[in-house]
């Protein structure tokens, strides 16, 4: 049997049900957080937890309950669903309310939901790479903000995945900013870059991984914008996410990056995170 949250209550998935009036569904109005299960564990859940309040805070929701609150009802999701390997999605709306563009009541409650799911790690594309396209960059400006609101996303990585590729790269004119459900590094002479955490990323907690694993292995990795001509003469280009993790790119299609295998330093961040996974969860 397969269990969910809602509203902070484990139900059978299919006695859980959502308001049609909840301004998730009707706006969008929400936030959400993908965390990674490895081993039964949670790997880096404070770090995803933060960000998801800190969202709360930029868009003016205050969520019922304590960082700590949140971790252990979610830990006793994923032990009830007996996950292994997979991830845990939740996500907060601005609650349940009469139609209206502007904000509800304070006495309007944020409903919660969230659901686990089993998902092995795709150690295959790891170790081979995989391909991505170029696409323009029309979301809108508050992209630091994990919302609900993602349909400039589905949309990038529909004309990616509709070109035979893993991940659209988006860019907004010449610079590159990062992919429709990841963030964007490059690599040349060394030295990695990776577009600043601005409001026109989401600052990736994969990213902030690797940026600890380059510290720690005396790797230069620069926060700054680069644009289309640096990221198609690059030695290397890697995305990174909560499941793709350090995920190798051997081929913009349509342009002239392609390369025979993921490079040298990409290799590095990928036993790196091999490492931090083994020391948080066990493998």
């Amino acid at each position: 049997m397969d269990y969910v949250i809602l509203d902070g209550q484990i139900l059978d998935r299919n006695k859980a049900k959502v308001d049609i009036e909840d301004r998730g569904y009707q706006f969008g109005d929400g936030i959400y957080e993908v965390i990674r299960v490895y081993n039964s564990t949670f790997f880096t859940a404070d770090e995803h937890l933060t960000r998801l309040f800190q969202s709360a805070e930029k868009i003016g929701m205050t969520l019922p309950y304590t960082l700590e609150e949140l971790k252990n009802l979610l830990a006793s999701l994923v032990k009830r669903n007996n996950i292994n390997d997979g991830t845990i999605y939740l996500q907060f709306s601005r609650g349940v309310a009469a139609r209206q563009h502007h904000y509800p009541d304070k006495d309007v409650k944020p409903a919660f939901t969230a659901y686990t799911k089993e998902i092995e790690r795709p150690k295959d594309k790891l170790k081979k790479g995989v391909h991505a396209k170029l696409v323009e960059d029309v979301r809108w400006l508050r992209c630091d903000i994990k919302s609900l609101n993602l349909l400039g996303n589905i949309m990038a990585k529909q004309e990616a995945s509709e070109a035979g590729c893993f991940e659209a790269i988006l860019h907004r004119g010449s610079t590159v900013t990062e992919g429709s459900s990841s963030n964007m590094f490059i690599v040349k002479d060394g030295i990695i870059k990776t577009h600043p955490a601005t409001n026109l990323i989401l600052n990736g907690i994969t990213r902030r991984v690797i940026m600890d694993i380059c510290k720690e292995q005396n790797i230069t990795i620069k926060e700054e914008e680069f644009n289309i001509e640096e990221l198609l003469a690059a030695d290397e280009i890697f995305l990174a996410s909560t499941t793709s993790e350090v995920m190798p790119i051997v081929k913009v299609i349509g342009e002239s990056f392609e390369t025979e295998e993921p490079g040298e330093i990409t290799r590095k961040l990928q036993a790196g995170f091999e490492k931090k996974i083994a020391l948080q969860c066990g493998e």
